[in-house]
């Protein structure tokens, strides 16, 4: 991502928020579709303001740990309201993905151990 925008900016074009953070203007206006961003129009160009770009950068943060479209939506829906009631959601939707992740982890570990187990009676039954 290359967030080099001047912090004085208040309007942004979609292509410029592409650019800025390596996704594509289609993924923008997916994320629009999806109720995520509601940017301005000014005929048919969408004008994105900061608003959406720091909502941007909570969506595509939340797809980078694993969170659903809908739990970032969940969250998003609060970015206005009650900030004790959006970090209560917060917790809560971190806490899950922490125990899903932990599973994963466990799983992993496993698979791995198994593996080096039959790579070692491989080794053991090529040698003998």
């Amino acid at each position: 991502m290359n967030r080099s925008v001047p912090e004085n900016r208040d309007l942004f074009a979609i292509a410029d928020l592409a650019r800025e953070f390596g996704i594509s203007t289609r993924a923008i206006r997916f994320y629009e579709a999806k109720g995520l961003l509601s940017p301005e129009r000014v005929g048919a160009t969408r004008v994105f303001r900061r608003r959406d770009r720091a909502r941007l950068i909570l969506i595509l943060r939340g797809k980078r740990l694993g969170f659903s479209l809908r739990d970032i939506s969940d969250y998003l829906s609060l970015y206005d309201a009650n900030r004790s009631q959006q970090a209560q959601l917060l917790t809560a939707k971190i806490d899950e993905r922490l125990v899903s992740l932990e599973a994963q982890l466990q799983d992993l570990q496993t698979t791995i151990a198994e593996l080096k187990e039959i790579r070692k009676l491989a080794g053991e039954r090529k040698a003998g």
